[in-house]
C-alpha cells in the first residue's frame, strides 16, 4: 500500500529533526511555515533537547505559528518538567505567543528557580503576561532576586522590572537601602535606568557602585544633583 503524499512529506520532515543542525534547521523551517498540529507534539519535545540557539529560535517561531488553543497547554506541562531547558524554552516560546492564559502557571518557584536561564526567562514572560492587577504582586517577587548572578542575569531582571513601570518605584526605592551592597547596587542601577533608559547598564552600573561605597552620605548627595537637574529643567 501506498502512503498518501501528504503522509510521505510529513515523514520526512519528522526525520528531518534528527539530522545535523542544517537538517534540523530546514526541517522546522517547514513546520512552521506550513503548520500541522502533528507537528506541536515534536516540536515542544525537540525544544527540551536541542543545543543549537539558531534552532531553538526558530522552534519557537514555528510554535507560534500554530494555534495557541494546541500549543500553550503543551508549553503549560513543560514548566513542570525536570529539565531546565525545557521549562526555559517554554517560557520563552509562552513570551512570544503571549496569551495571557498561560499566565497562572508563572509562578513564584519559576520566577526565581534557580537556573538563571530559566529564571531570566520567567522573568521576560511574566512581564510580557502579568494582568494589570497583579503587576505589583510580581513586582514584589521580582524585588527578591535583585543582587543575583552576573551581568546579563542582572541586565535581564533590571529590563523585567522597569518593563512594569511605575508600579516597581516604590518597591525598588525601598531596595535602594537593603543593607546588602549587591541588593542595594543593582536597585540603584535599576532605578537609574528608570529615570534614563539611553544611560546604559554600565552606565547604571558604575554610578550605582560609586553612590554604594559612599554610603549615606552618597545618596543624600546624588539626590540634592538630580533636584538641581531638576530644578534647572524647569528654569529652562
Amino acid at each position: 500500500m501506498t502512503m498518501p503524499k501528504q503522509d510521505t512529506t510529513t515523514m520526512r520532515v519528522l526525520q528531518g529533526l534528527e539530522g545535523d543542525s542544517s537538517a534540523r534547521l530546514q526541517a522546522v523551517l517547514a513546520m512552521g511555515t506550513t503548520p500541522d498540529p502533528r507537528f506541536v507534539d515534536k516540536l515542544i519535545e525537540r525544544c527540551a533537547v536541542e543545543p543549537d540557539f539558531y534552532v531553538r529560535d526558530m522552534l519557537t517561531w514555528a510554535l507560534t505559528r500554530h494555534p495557541a488553543s494546541l500549543t500553550v497547554p503543551r508549553l503549560v506541562e513543560e514548566l513542570r518538567s525536570e529539565r531546565a531547558q525545557a521549562r526555559s524554552q517554554a517560557l520563552h516560546t509562552l513570551s512570544k505567543i503571549g496569551d495571557r492564559r498561560a499566565w497562572p502557571a508563572i509562578n513564584r518557584e519559576l520566577l526565581t528557580d534557580a537556573d538563571d536561564d530559566v529564571a531570566r526567562s520567567a522573568w521576560r514572560a511574566a512581564v510580557v503576561l502579568v494582568p494589570e492587577n497583579e503587576r505589583a504582586e510580581l513586582a514584589a517577587v521580582l524585588v527578591t532576586q535583585l543582587g543575583r548572578g552576573a551581568r546579563e542575569t542582572r541586565l535581564s531582571l533590571s529590563r523585567a522590572m522597569i518593563a512594569l513601570g511605575e508600579t516597581i518605584v516604590p518597591i525598588l526605592r525601598a531596595a535602594t537601602t537593603d543593607p546588602d551592597p549587591d541588593v542595594r547596587g543593582h536597585a540603584i542601577a535599576t532605578e537609574r535606568l528608570l529615570r534614563d533608559p539611553d544611560a546604559g547598564f554600565e552606565f547604571a552600573v558604575e554610578e550605582a557602585k560609586r553612590i554604594v561605597a559612599l554610603g549615606p552620605a552618597g545618596r543624600e548627595k546624588r539626590g540634592q544633583e538630580k533636584r538641581g537637574q531638576e530644578d534647572r529643567g524647569r528654569e529652562e
